[in-house]
């Protein structure tokens, strides 16, 4: 095998060698608009109905009450069932999910999900263990885990944040 002495037809034309950008390394630069802010550059669009979380946090907090008043009144509503598995899904979901900070948002859900669905089949292992089955039970149970869950977290938090303060200013006694 011999290694070729020049360079082929095509390699010798290539605007790579006198030094141009293929294609794929182009960068496409945002021009200014007339306002002088950029296109597409990120733009907060405000107002009313441009962010929606606070509105579902609130639906889905109506929704979990509501799944777990109907459970624990025994009503025979056909929202009974869907609202009762939202709330036994949600509640334990969102004190998992506080206490996961620290991971990116996607991660965070669904670990907290799969920690929910965990703290349900414990929490029906247990019942069943002790021959103590019922629907008011389990949703005490798990309302009440996940708000201690919840409390645990938020005291952790306020803790913390005390500790820091105090050591904030303690060094800026000592320097």
């Amino acid at each position: 095998m011999t290694a070729p002495l020049g360079l082929g037809h095509i390699e010798a034309r290539h605007p790579a060698r006198r030094g141009a950008k293929s294609p794929m390394q182009t960068l496409r630069i945002k021009t200014p608009s007339s306002d002088g802010t950029s296109e597409g550059a990120g733009r907060v669009r405000r107002g009313p109905g441009r962010d929606l979380s606070p509105l579902l946090a609130g639906a889905s907090t109506a929704i979990c009450a509501v799944g777990a008043l109907l459970a624990l009144t025994d009503s025979d509503s056909p929202l009974r069932a869907p609202c009762t598995l939202f709330f036994l899904l949600t509640a334990p979901a969102v004190a998992i999910g506080a206490a996961l900070r620290g991971l990116n948002p996607v991660g965070r859900a669904l670990s907290a999900l799969a920690g929910a669905v965990v703290l349900n089949m414990l929490v029906a292992q247990g019942m069943l263990a002790v021959h103590r089955w019922s629907v008011r039970g389990g949703v005490i149970a798990v309302a009440s885990l996940s708000l201690l869950l919840l409390l645990l977290v938020l005291t952790r938090g306020k803790s913390r944040s005390r500790k820091r303060t105090q050591d904030g200013t303690t060094q800026a006694k000592v320097v």
